[in-house]
């Protein structure tokens, strides 16, 4: 009997320790999905780089309360997954969010974000932001708008020079 229980102290300090460690969390309720679309998912997820899981919500709401995010419990009634992501914040949002629109089964009930929890209405408006490539492409052509602009007025005075 005692070994089951240390598997399960286990198990929840693996969630709280990925609670903890996850920049982006997002708690989805799956039920009605089928096995290809849960595949096709989970294989988009691993392409993200974002763990999936399912557990339990006995240990998931444990781990929950040991992490600090005792306020994520409420969501926690029937069939859930977890998608936690270490790396990119934005990532798990838009892909939930994205698949979600496509099969009306898949819920998105919670999150977690950058260790503070997170409404659906925010977990939907992360989603609806560009991705990591495509935040640091604007802000490539942020930095490089000042120096664009100086060479074409630099080009501007040299061709009226070479008129006059």
């Amino acid at each position: 009997m005692s070994k089951v229980i240390e598997q399960k102290k286990q198990i929840v300090e693996e969630i709280a320790g990925k609670m903890k460690a996850s920049v982006s969390t997002v708690i989805v309720d799956y039920r009605g999905l089928n096995v290809a679309e849960v595949t096709e998912l989970r294989k988009q997820l691993r392409e993200a780089g974002v763990e999936y899981k399912v557990y339990k919500n006995s240990m998931t709401r444990r781990a929950a309360e040991e992490a600090g995010l005792a306020e994520l419990n409420e969501q926690l009634v029937g069939p859930n997954a977890i998608a936690f992501s270490t790396e990119d914040v934005v990532a798990p949002a838009k892909i939930l969010n994205d698949f979600a629109k496509g099969h009306e089964a898949l819920e998105i009930k919670a999150g977690v974000i950058e260790g503070n929890v997170a409404t659906v209405e925010e977990i939907k408006a992360l989603a609806s932001l560009p991705s990591r490539e495509g935040l640091l492409s604007m802000l490539l052509s942020v930095l490089q708008a000042p120096m664009r602009n100086f060479a074409l007025a630099t080009k501007a005075v040299a061709d009226q020079k070479e008129e006059a």
